[in-house]
């Protein structure tokens, strides 16, 4: 075929099968091995990731080269996270990572290199239509990631290819094994990556100092205190610190809302309590895959998070790029700073930024 095409190498198995299936399909494979972010610690996989990728490589016969893009990350991903999470908000790095350096500058340097294209392992599809590049959800529902990649623009789109779109990630498992590839059975890396396995509030203690405050439910009763609104989440259960001999029941309380001009955490007792639902948000920074908005008033459905199914609703415009979301059904714990995902049947259309529920 003739067609170069360099592979973002992670070092797990989803990026090993990527580019078997390119190498075997014959295109002219390299393989680049990202390091974003910089730490001696057990917790922080790099080394055996690096390692594994490395090998992966050797049994296909492929170059494994490396880059590094920590300082990258730092400023335009991590620096980001810290600023959304000191503000009360519930930020998506992952969704910015692969808007600001995967899909960018790493696409760039492999542009650089005489690339065709670039592949990575996510679970998505992309096809041309009408001139243009559309992206579609993943064969596999348990793995799709297109909410993840809804910023990507058409150049990203047009320089791309995702090997395991139409695969369901039982049979990339076994493509991994029968190749003898030593990521077949790794475990999926789950979390947000510069996280990983350590407790999420320790690490933030980090980089961003205590600001104690009171837990207060709905009606204003101060019910405990908190050490920073922005160890907690909407929607939150586990972890609030508030045990028994609290409301009318035994029911389990929820993080209903940031008070953030109190600095209080507002939580409410049951998950259907109607503080925690809204049929209404208005979502920013909007990005549309084809360039160009939806029509208003159009009927399309949502994801407000990854898990969720698809939610139908309708979307109308504001100024500054904002548009406000009507959901036929009221949704649990819309959250700022989270994204929102649009579709229509298979379709990823794009997104935005969650702002405020309405």
């Amino acid at each position: 075929m003739g067609e170069r095409i360099i592979v973002g190498m992670s070092g797990g198995v989803d990026s090993s099968v990527s580019a078997l299936l390119l190498k075997d399909q014959g295109f002219e494979v390299e393989c680049i091995f990202m390091k974003n972010w910089e730490e001696d610690s057990e917790l922080c996989s790099a080394e055996k990731d690096y390692r594994d990728a490395l090998q992966v490589c050797n049994t296909l016969d492929i170059p494994l080269h490396t880059i590094n893009f920590t300082k990258e990350y730092q400023s335009l991903v991590f620096s980001h996270f810290l600023e959304e999470e000191k503000s009360g908000r519930t930020p998506n790095p992952d969704v910015l990572c692969n808007q600001e350096i995967k899909f960018k500058l790493f696409l760039d340097y492999a542009l650089s290199l005489d690339a065709d294209f670039i592949a990575t392992g996510h679970y998505a599809k992309i096809k041309r239509s009408n001139g243009q590049y559309v992206l579609y959800k993943g064969t596999d529902r348990q793995k799709d990631q297109s909410y993840f990649l809804y910023p990507l623009s058409q150049n990203a789109l047009s320089h791309t290819l995702f090997p395991l779109g139409h695969y369901n990630k039982s049979e990339v498992r076994k493509l991994a094994s029968d190749a003898g590839l030593i990521t077949s059975k790794k475990k999926d890396s789950t979390g947000i990556c510069f996280i990983g396995e350590r407790n999420f509030s320790q690490f933030l203690r980090k980089f961003i100092p205590e600001d104690p405050g009171h837990i207060v439910t709905n009606e204003g009763d101060i019910i405990g205190q908190h050490n920073g609104l922005m160890f907690y989440t909407i929607g939150q259960r586990k972890g609030i610190g508030i045990g028994g001999g609290y409301g009318y029941n035994e029911s389990p309380w929820y993080v209903a809302e940031k008070d953030i001009d109190n600095n209080n955490l507002v939580i409410v007792q049951g998950h259907d309590h109607p503080l925690l639902y809204s049929q209404k948000l208005r979502a920013g920074q909007l990005h549309w895959i084809g360039g160009y908005p939806l029509d208003e008033g159009k009927y399309i459905t949502a994801k407000i998070r990854y898990r969720q199914e698809d939610q139908c609703c309708t979307i109308s415009y504001g100024a500054d790029n904002t548009c406000v979301i009507t959901f036929d059904k009221k949704q649990f714990a819309v959250t700022p700073g989270q994204s929102i995902v649009f579709f229509t049947k298979e379709q990823c259309l794009g997104g935005g930024i969650i702002e405020e529920k309405l």
